[in-house]
């Protein structure tokens, strides 16, 4: 875990160097101001000698200056390693999570990887600071009042080793039961992230149903249970000061008995009583800042896992060593697949699928829901790998090819529709970043999109909300499939995407389809059979198999379950779920 974490230091290192060494300076310029004041009540102010006292006053003047400077350099250098720190923590994560397959994202919740993103990053950035500053400054002005302190007089300093010893023991109590309460805290972040992002993510479907105050219930209840932990954790810390307020002032009034006795005695002079005291001050307050510290540390050992959990997870998919970078055509073989999104499943989800799909069809496919079509198409841009058996998109094993080259020749249209805040345009270039505004007519024309571009009073520079929410579902759809026709790819897959245009617009897409991109391979996923019943086959998938796979006349003649269901849809009278999985 530490190995994981300080490879993010990177450039920040000297910056991690230099923040200790001036804090340590500046502990030594503190711990000779006292010795500093002493000579100045002793050999100045009892002698009556102003020359002394006046070169002595400059002298602790600029130690104090330099205590400043040694500490403001600290400080600064302390942000710019911890900032820095974060900066990379955060950049690794987000590029780690590029890299994930749909399994390792599986394995995370959203909310869960934004916890990680912010929450946590932020706990690691604090610890960071403070170890660098507060762990290096506390030691060292400890050790340095200690050792100054014994130097003066050893009986006094007694009084400061007992002090810390009992201050430790008290410590060690505290710190292992607060850690405790921290470490159960910082998932509970997790659930309360996420309770924000449903809301917000589905205000439209809460407001619908009015249930703004089942939500609210299920936000106090998340945000309830980090306060009830956090409540435990720092009832316990807030030990810390009143442990500490009475072991100090315990002290002084100890040293100030002790060492008046001395002075009255003649083995102590007042201005070394006054150095002690000083030093007492430093000593506890040395000891707060560890505790301060270890409690840091406690609260960012769990965050510190859960980032490094993320920074050490791998890909499940991974190029081979020599892969290929060329897509011959859209030609699909499927060789007795069997997928299972588990490793350790019981069951698979695809079974023993044996396809063979031509360059340049057009396939539809059906099915009812939990059927595993979304599975089947997933498999072709290898978001997923097959669990058994082999896939073959232009005569090549997928697993053979480099994955940006695979996928940059299967543009897919997913159910769940996204664009992103931006233009038009600006959403429109993810499927081609170099693409023309003529080429983004093109392909919205051929989505039938630019019928309602057409109307907007910004056209193509109209501005686009985050998540497409100042569109309608089918004008999202549009956009989407535009989008995936400028990558000119080879495969194109529509998952359910033209579920909320007209059928009117569906058959212009579909015709647009055949007459413009004859060459590219069609898959489309429906549900209804006037979608695909022009494609060149369909397949009928049930409970993870094929149940059918033909053309429509085909089907209509030799398949009970398709002939059903275009039956009922046909009679106005119910859909493919209706039938499907009989």
């Amino acid at each position: 875990m530490l190995r994981t974490l300080g490879a993010q230091i990177k450039e920040f290192k000297k910056d991690s160097i230099l923040t200790p060494i001036f804090m340590i300076l500046e502990v030594i310029m503190e711990t000779i101001i006292p010795l500093m004041m002493a000579s100045i009540i002793d050999d100045g102010v009892e002698m009556e000698n102003m020359a002394h006292i006046y070169k002595m006053g400059i002298l602790m003047v600029g130690a104090a200056i330099l205590s400043l400077s040694f500490g403001i350099l600290g400080g600064k250098y302390g942000a710019r390693a911890s900032t820095g720190f974060a900066r990379n923590l955060r950049r690794a994560m987000y590029e780690n999570i590029q890299t994930f397959s749909f399994a390792n994202i599986d394995k995370y919740s959203t909310s869960g990887l934004i916890t990680r993103l912010t929450t946590d990053v932020t706990n690691i950035q604090n610890a960071y600071q403070m170890i660098l500053r507060m762990a290096m400054r506390a030691p060292a002005s400890l050790i340095c009042a200690m050792a100054m302190s014994f130097f003066i007089s050893p009986k006094l300093a007694c009084v400061y080793l007992v002090a810390v010893v009992l201050l430790s023991i008290v410590l060690s109590i505290m710190i292992p039961m607060a850690t405790k309460h921290f470490m159960q805290a910082f998932p509970k972040y997790d659930d309360l992230n996420e309770s924000v992002q449903e809301n917000v993510s589905a205000i439209r479907v809460v407001k619908a149903y009015v249930r703004e105050d089942y939500e609210n219930t299920k936000f106090r209840r998340a945000s309830g249970n980090i306060y009830k932990i956090f409540s435990k954790a720092e009832g316990i810390v807030a030990w810390n000061g009143p442990v500490m307020n009475l072991t100090v002032y315990s002290c002084i009034l100890l040293i100030s008995w002790i060492g008046a006795k001395m002075i009255v005695l003649g083995s102590l002079s007042t201005g070394e009583l006054m150095s002690m005291l000083t030093y007492c001050m430093n000593i506890l307050m040395s000891l707060m800042m560890l505790s301060m510290v270890f409690v840091m540390i406690t609260m960012s050992v769990a965050s510190a896992r859960r980032i490094s959990e993320v920074l050490n997870e791998t890909s499940d998919l991974k190029n081979p060593e020599s892969p290929v970078m060329e897509v011959a055509d859209g030609s699909i073989r499927f060789d007795h697949v069997s997928f299972a999104y588990k490793k350790d499943a019981e069951s698979m989800v695809l079974k023993d699928i044996h396809l063979d799909i031509r360059a340049g069809e057009t396939i539809g496919i059906m099915g009812g829901t939990g059927s595993a079509k979304s599975s089947l198409v997933n498999l072709i841009s290898r978001l997923y790998d097959v669990t058994e058996g082999a896939l073959y998109v232009g005569g090549v094993d997928v697993r053979a090819y480099d994955m940006e080259a695979l996928r940059n020749q299967v543009s897919v249209v997913l159910q769940n529709n996204v664009l992103f805040s931006g233009t038009i345009l600006e959403n429109l270039r993810w499927g081609d970043k170099e693409a023309t505004e003529e080429e983004c007519r093109r392909a919205c024309r051929l989505a039938c999109a630019d019928e309602f571009i057409e109307q907007m009073p910004e056209k193509y520079e109209t501005y686009i909300e985050q998540g497409g929410t100042n569109v309608s579902g089918g004008q999202k759809q549009r956009l989407c499939i535009a989008r995936a026709l400028l990558k000119k790819p080879k495969i194109l897959i529509l998952d359910d995407s033209t579920s909320a245009v007209d059928t009117a617009t569906d058959a212009k897409i579909r015709k647009a389809f055949a007459e413009e991109i004859p060459d590219t391979t069609k898959l489309i996923i429906a549900q209804r059979v006037s979608s695909v019943q022009h494609a060149d086959r369909i397949i009928v998938m049930n409970e993870g198999r094929i149940a059918g796979f033909g053309t429509h006349e085909e089907l209509l003649a030799g398949n009970e379950i398709y002939r059903e269901v275009y039956e009922s849809q046909t009679s106005g009278s119910g859909d493919f779920d209706e039938k499907g999985d009989n």
